[in-house]
């Protein structure tokens, strides 16, 4: 297949069907908004699953390099109520299928595998618009354009890509995130690290939660839950670090102090991330020349499938491009196909993990759905 493909967005989603295609001689550009492979941090860890995200870096030819970035024992889990009372604690036995590596060092892998040049950087997407045949040309703030034959949209949750195949918007779950960090934790935050354990720690109450797990070199990775209205997170500066601390530390009063620590003494200042998801069943029907995958698809609150579901976009579409050369068409309406197929199932089987964490009887019924227990009202 000569022709080229034309990416946006270099997430581990866009990343992986770049690097596809490029193991099968498929010429690709992905562009990325943001400035330089390091301008943020590329969040915490991710626990590859055997069917989705394994699989994916098997069709990439990177499941050995993957098996170094493996951070043994993070398959740990604890659950606490918030004063610190520890209701489980599972430690990782070595007969996990699905083991952690840093988010960051996973894609900085798969952007060693590009040829040089594939990615271009600080390339942010303004308008994208059909020009007839299958070709589209997309606009980016700096003024350039490029003209794409084969557009694929691995662009996230507001994708500019989208518009092009879908009416449909993301719409607020009713859950935000405040992401904090502790680095030295077992020598600058004993307490809290020990609260945590070696892997990841549910500190769970009605309507609030602590999700906390533990990265290389003693970083302590929290995400303060919060079940609050849209208004609750647009009514300040959510900017302002003093202000964002001191309004969530106000949600978990009287919790156990070294709980509370993953919030006040974080490291870098803390990041409002509020959960948005897309209809249930999103899709839409074949439109020449583009297609999404990932995110940009099909966004679905945090379930642990989000990232391992982007890198199995991109591998099957990487792989359906190079079965049907120059039939690109059949090859975007298989992948379609195919992709609508495995969101459905994951829908299908969705337990509700995300809610259950903090629904009325939390973290009690964050207990039966791991111990199969009966939950008592």
């Amino acid at each position: 297949m000569a022709t080229p493909v034309t990416i946006i967005g270099a997430g581990l989603g866009g990343l992986t069907l770049a690097r596809v295609l490029h193991v099968n001689g498929i010429p690709a550009t992905v562009y990325e908004a943001e400035p330089a492979p390091d301008s943020r941090r590329q969040g915490g860890l991710l626990d590859l699953h055997p069917h989705t995200g394994q699989a994916a870096l098997e069709a990439a030819g990177l499941f050995e390099e993957f098996q170094k970035l493996i951070l043994p024992g993070r398959e740990a889990y604890r659950v606490m109520d918030q004063t610190g009372n520890v209701l489980l604690d599972l430690p990782d036995d070595g007969t996990g299928e699905r083991p952690e590596a840093p988010r960051g060092e996973l894609r900085q892998m798969l952007l060693d595998s590009l040829p040089a040049g594939t990615v271009r950087w600080g390339r942010k997407v303004t308008a994208v618009r059909a020009l007839g045949d299958g070709r589209h040309q997309v606009d980016f703030a700096d003024s350039t354009t490029a003209v794409a034959d084969l557009l694929i949209g691995a662009d996230g949750a507001w994708s500019r890509v989208r518009p092009l195949v879908s009416t449909a918007v993301p719409e607020y779950f009713g859950v935000c995130s405040v992401e904090t960090f502790l680095f030295d934790a077992d020598a600058l935050h004993r307490a809290s690290a020990e609260a945590v354990g070696a892997g990841s720690l549910f500190a769970l109450a009605p309507g609030t939660g602590l999700l906390a797990h533990r990265e290389g070199g003693g970083t302590l990775h929290t995400y303060a839950q919060l079940k609050k209205p849209q208004e609750w997170f647009t009514g300040f500066d959510a900017t302002d670090a003093a202000a964002l601390t001191a309004r969530v530390v106000m949600e978990f009063d009287g919790w156990a102090p070294a709980l509370t620590a993953l919030i006040t003494d974080s490291d870098t200042p803390p990041v409002l991330r509020p959960i948005f998801t897309l209809p249930a069943g999103h899709r839409w029907e074949r439109v020449p020349g583009v297609t999404l995958l990932g995110d940009a698809a099909h966004l679905r609150a945090p379930n642990g499938e989000g990232a391992n579901l982007a890198m199995r976009d991109g591998a099957e579409l990487g792989r359906a491009l190079a079965a049907h050369p120059g039939d690109a068409e059949t090859a975007l309406a298989a992948h379609e196909h195919a992709m609508f197929a495995r969101a459905a199932a994951v829908e299908a089987d969705d337990d509700g993990f995300y809610t259950i964490m903090i629904d009325d009887h939390a973290p009690h019924s964050l207990l039966a759905l791991m111990t199969g227990a009966e939950l008592n009202a």
